[in-house]
């Protein structure tokens, strides 16, 4: 070994003893260990008989010393073992001058322990046997033979700064599969290699290599999980081939990072996978990133966020006997042949937490125009800077299919060998950084096509080929936040604030007990009176005087207390005084002053004898007053109520209707979610945040809250606060689909592109399986069985951002802020696009197939700030028209953008409404449908901007004509347009068909207010009955007994005013036809005082209260000013 500078570390490796051991002349052969690392050996142990029972003790101890300044580096830790190879020494035969050995097996130590901080580690590793070996067949005991192996440094070769700051990088190159025909296995040998260039010291670079794949025709798939293999030559077992504990395991298309993992791209893998020619190399290899490196590795994704994998095949040049030390001149040396690249998306390992990506990527022709309009790489690994290892590839290099004494030969007298590992790998100090042009980029090597034609590389794309690739880190590059951590930021920010737990001893307890006791008490005495005095009053009956009633009092009381039976009464009654007492009072210690106690009896006496008649009137109640019926009101009528409030422009009836639904429910966070709504819909934000967090703090797991307290902090701006809402809620439900979407939404506002990536690529993800999960039990109901691949092939399939053919990435535009802006470009775009449109029923956006030839690297722009409230004010001027949240007509095609804003409109949030509106027509799976027009028709709509509203909703009416959305909102449009003939119409055509339109509440209400302005009072009582039955409210009863009223069916029109009145007694209207019915039958009194209610809330209507006039001047009365 070479000296090495006194800063190296000693690194010793120990084989303790042996286990199950024998050799090729019986069980107990003479045997040594020799240790060999990095291609050197490290000693020799002594020679060690074999017990009777396999066992034999070394303790043999090596060593090799560390140093990264010239010597051996951390990534010569990583990526290459201690050989432990057992050898026999076969006994001397006569006339034999030297001793025979013979190979009996092969053990790997792994050093990686010593790279995650560790000093030292004990470990059994098995003892692989080479072909022929005895150990082939194992002993009795039928344990595999193993080696005892302890690894000792004095101190870690890692400081805390390189534990905290470095990495691991692990690359596991499984196969190239579909390759081009040409490839035969017959023929000259082939070396196929792939290599790439990651940051190994700073911005060094350094190259990791995989050669000698191994080609094969096909016919089966390969088997999984499959170990994976060291990437080192001519290691003596096949069995040390493989690393300890690393698998390929394999896995759904559908879960990897790649290209190929759509459900249309299953057919051609499962073909290519299981048929056609695939070259196999199943290598893992390893290399170890410094602090500085993992942050220029860091800062590369981000910059590049595509990386280079370069494949080609060079030819191996056989040594002809008789010259293994001679290398012959031959015209293929250096070519290059088939160079084709794979563009690996690396962008996903700057996500939070990720820390491997796998996948499937096309390999295409290697071009160094498209190479470096993708990836920003100048230079290629194979033909620029790696032109040495293809050169090296003749004598044998990091896989060679040469002997090994060939090798060892040929090592010392090729000089060139000196300057690089012995594997193959040149130094990170001796390769450029690809960012520097070198001349040799610009002129092709001899035996290479020119630069701009790659026509065998051509040969790939025609082909289909692509590589399996797996990149692990030991650590995520970007940490992401623990579910604890986000839940106890919430908690600090909202503090939970549960229901009080009501106590059965308290004080509601104590009061309902003697409530009891006194029903008691009293049911004795009536007993008693009965006893006594039954049959006096049974003939007296209601002719008993005062006198006689006093009498039978004080003879009462005298029996009682004769009896004992009052003093049991009051023994009874004294526990059920002394709970109130400590628990009602919380008086449980003696009072200090005669005043104080004469104070406390007094007002415990007054509430005693109160409490005693509310127990009587319960047991026995006064059957003279008789009870006044009351109406109770559900909680989801004072909803509905509030409602009809928001959508007639009465806010002020509306949020007394949801504060009324607070004050009976405090409790209940839907509750609190509905005001918060109806706050976003006033632009009163502060409010609804107030809301939001009081739902929050009820229950800190409920996602519709955490994701609405996110969307208010984005509205005002605290944007740390809404990445906690939103992390959050993905960590408590990772299947939301509009939680993935709202968080990649705000990491657009905060120019993030690699996680608002990240954020749509997982919520279409969680689409896709929803979207799958509702075919499988849509079919499972319906009792059909049928094969789910077969299934995928034949539907549409789910890109970036929606269930449809195709993918994309992310796309962004820019707009000024405020909603007026964002939607003049929707407008202008959709002018535009409308004449494209007129001649083919086809949607505007094509579908479109994201090409990993085109680097496409979404823009920093889109509307950066949240309209403010001036900006976005008049949304109140017409606040409803439709209910916000509904589906207007769901299509089993639907993207993630939709998703959210099915839940931005339910929720009424209308300010964040147009970010997504804009991301819908932009990405291709979505696009302009028939839902999109509708919302953007209402958005339209809620700005009073009729023009553009009634334009969309032409749009929407050409692409589905038969959707009854569309023209009960086109009816809605005319209404508030006041062209209330074009609104009976769309009305009428709405409810004629079968399906129901999503609410049909007020297309009831306003077709019925329209049957009664033209005078069709049949029409509009069937109509008004309809909406009764479905939705019962003020307004329906209301229009029903005006309908009555004016076919003169006065007792149903009383009947259902007196409806409409109990359900809402501040309506003057209600009391306006009250007063006219009662005109109309004569009842003078009831007419006066609907009359006075009816000014006192201050009728707006001019022509039904001259109505009134009229009719009060005619039979006479009705007005008490008169």
């Amino acid at each position: 070994m070479e000296q090495v500078p006194s800063t190296g570390r000693l690194v010793q490796i120990t084989v303790t003893e042996g286990y199950d051991l024998k050799g090729f002349k019986g069980d107990t052969p003479v045997t040594f260990i020799r240790a060999e690392f990095n291609q050197v050996v490290l000693g020799d142990s002594a020679k060690i008989t074999v017990s009777p029972e396999g066992s034999a003790k070394y303790n043999f101890t090596s060593s090799f010393e560390f140093n990264p300044e010239g010597g051996i580096t951390l990534d010569d830790l990583a990526h290459k073992p201690v050989f432990l190879t057992v050898t026999e020494v076969l006994p001397k035969e006569k006339k034999q001058k030297e001793e025979k050995t013979l190979i009996l097996g092969q053990a790997v130590v792994d050093l990686l322990p010593l790279l995650e901080g560790q000093s030292s580690f004990q470990t059994t590793v098995p003892l692989h046997p080479v072909q022929g070996s005895p150990l082939e067949t194992p002993r009795s005991s039928a344990k595999q033979c193993s080696l005892e192996v302890k690894v000792l440094v004095a101190e870690p070769l890692l400081t805390t700064a390189q534990i905290s700051g470095g990495n691991l990088l692990k690359v596991t190159l499984e196969a190239a599969y579909s390759v081009p025909e040409s490839f035969i296995p017959t023929g000259p040998g082939q070396n196929y290699m792939v290599g790439l260039q990651v940051p190994s010291l700073g911005e060094k670079d350094y190259p990791i290599l995989f050669k000698n794949g191994t080609l094969k025709l096909g016919g089966e798939r390969e088997p999984v999980p499959r170990p994976k293999k060291w990437p080192i030559a001519n290691i003596l077992a096949p069995g040390a081939n493989n690393i300890p504990d690393a698998f390929i395991v394999g896995g759904p298309y559908e879960e990897e990072e790649g290209e190929l993992n759509h459900p249309e791209d299953s057919e051609f893998r499962n073909q290519a996978e299981c048929i056609k020619k695939r070259i196999i190399w199943d290598l893992e290899s390893r290399c170890y990133l410094d602090p500085s490196a993992v942050v220029s590795f860091q800062k590369r994704i981000a910059d590049c966020r595509l990386w280079p994998v370069e494949i080609t095949r060079v030819p191996l040049v056989t040594v002809p006997k008789g010259k293994a030390g001679k290398t012959e001149k031959t015209d293929e040396e250096g070519q290059l042949s088939f160079h084709g690249v794979a563009y690996v998306n690396m962008v996903p390992l700057l996500y939070p937490g990720v820390k491997r990506i796998r996948g499937a990527f096309h390999v295409y022709p290697y071009l160094d125009s498209v190479v470096h309009e993708k990836t920003k790489c100048l230079l290629s690994l194979f033909r620029d800077i790696g032109h040495h290892l293809i050169h090296n590839n003749k004598i044998g290099g990091i896989n060679s299919l040469l002997s090994k004494q060939a090798v060892s030969k040929n090592l010392k007298e090729d000089k060139p060998v000196k300057e690089k590992d012995i594997d193959g790998r040149p130094r990170p100090g001796d390769v450029q950084a690809p960012s520097i042009k070198s001349q040799s980029s610009d002129t092709p090597l001899e035996g290479e096509p020119p630069l701009s034609h790659n026509p065998e590389g051509q040969q790939y794309v025609e082909a289909g080929t692509y590589i399996v690739l797996e990149i692990q880190l030991d650590k995520a590059l970007v940490p992401k936040r623990m579910p604890e951590e986000l839940a106890r930021r919430v908690k600090e920010m909202i503090p939970p604030r549960p229901p009080l737990t009501r106590r059965t001893g308290g004080a509601q307890k104590a009061v309902s007990d003697y409530h009891t006791q006194i029903k008691n008490i009293s049911r004795a005495i009536l007993d008693e009176y009965y006893r006594m005095f039954g049959k006096q009053v049974a003939k007296l009956e209601s002719d008993m005087d005062s006198e006689t009633l006093e009498e039978q009092k004080c003879q009462l009381s005298y029996e009682l207390n004769c009896s004992g039976k009052y003093f049991a009464f009051k023994e009874q009654l004294k526990h059920a005084v002394v709970k109130i007492v400590r628990e009602k009072y919380l008086k449980t210690t003696s009072f200090e002053s005669q005043e104080e106690l004469q104070t406390f009896i007094s007002e415990l006496y007054v509430f005693l004898v109160d409490q005693m008649h509310v127990a009587l009137n319960q047991t026995m109640p006064d059957d003279v007053q008789g009870t006044i019926a009351t109406i109770f009101t559900s909680s989801e009528q004072l909803r509905l109520f509030a409602f009809e409030a928001e959508v007639n422009e009465n806010f002020e009836m509306a949020a007394a209707y949801y504060k009324e639904r607070l004050v009976r429910e405090p409790q209940n966070l839907d509750h609190w979610l509905d005001y918060g709504a109806f706050c976003l819909l006033t632009e009163d934000n502060i409010k609804a945040q107030e809301c939001f967090r009081k739902a929050l703090s009820l229950n800190q797991s409920h996602i519709h809250s955490l994701l609405l307290c996110g969307v208010l902090a984005v509205l005002l701006e605290n944007y740390e606060q809404a990445e906690i809402f939103f992390e959050d809620a993905t960590c408590l439900e990772p299947t939301n689909v509009v939680a993935w979407t709202l968080l990649g939404l705000y990491y657009e506002i905060q120019n993030n592109d690699i996680r608002m990536e990240m954020a749509f690529h997982e919520a279409s993800k969680q689409l896709q399986a929803q979207m799958l999960q509702a075919q499988v039990t849509k079919q499972k109901s319906a009792g059909v069985v049928e094969d789910i691949e077969e299934r995928g092939k034949r539907e549409s399939s789910l890109g970036p951002w929606g269930i449809t053919n195709g993918s994309a990435t992310a796309i962004k535009v820019e707009a000024p802020a405020g909603p007026g802006a964002a939607l003049s470009i929707l407008d202008k775009f959709l002018e535009e696009s409308s004449k494209l449109q007129s001649d083919s029923q086809e949607p505007i956006l094509t579908t479109q197939t994201w090409d990993p030839s085109i680097n496409q690297k979404p823009s920093n722009t889109f509307i950066k700030e949240i309209p403010t409230k001036k900006e976005a004010s008049k949304c109140q001027d017409s606040s409803a028209f439709l209910h916000p949240g509904l589906h207007y007509g769901v299509s089993q095609t639907t993207t993630i953008f939709m998703e959210t804003i099915r839940f931005l409109m339910k929720v009424k949030a209308v300010q964040y409404v147009h970010r997504v509106l804009a991301h819908e027509l932009l990405c291709p799976q979505g696009g302009p449908s028939c839902e999109y027009y509708l919302v953007l028709a209402q958005t339209h709509i809620l700005k009073k901007d009729f023009a553009k509203a009634e334009e969309y909703l032409q749009q929407a009416a050409q692409m589905d004509y038969l959707n009854p959305n569309v023209w009960g909102l086109k009816g809605h449009l005319y209404f508030l347009n006041g062209n209330h003939s074009e609104a009976k119409a769309c009305y009428e055509r709405t409810i004629s068909f079968v399906v129901d339109a999503s609410e049909m509440h007020f297309i009831f209400l306003r077709l019925g207010l329209i049957y009664l302005e033209e005078k069709e009072y049949e029409k509009a009582k069937k109509t008004y009955m309809q909406a009764c039955k479905r939705s019962p409210s003020c307004l329906t009863w209301l229009g029903l007994g005006i309908a009555c009223y004016r076919l003169e069916e006065l007792t149903e029109a009383e009947d259902a005013l007196s409806e409409a009145n109990a359900l809402n007694n501040y309506n003057a209207e209600v009391w306006a036809y009250l007063a006219l019915v009662c005109l109309k039958v004569g009842r003078q009194l009831e007419a006066e005082q609907a009359y006075k209610y009816m000014i006192k809330l201050k009728l707006k209507d001019e022509a039904l209260l001259a109505e009134i006039h009229t009719l009060q001047e005619t039979v006479g009365f009705g007005n008490p000013s008169f």
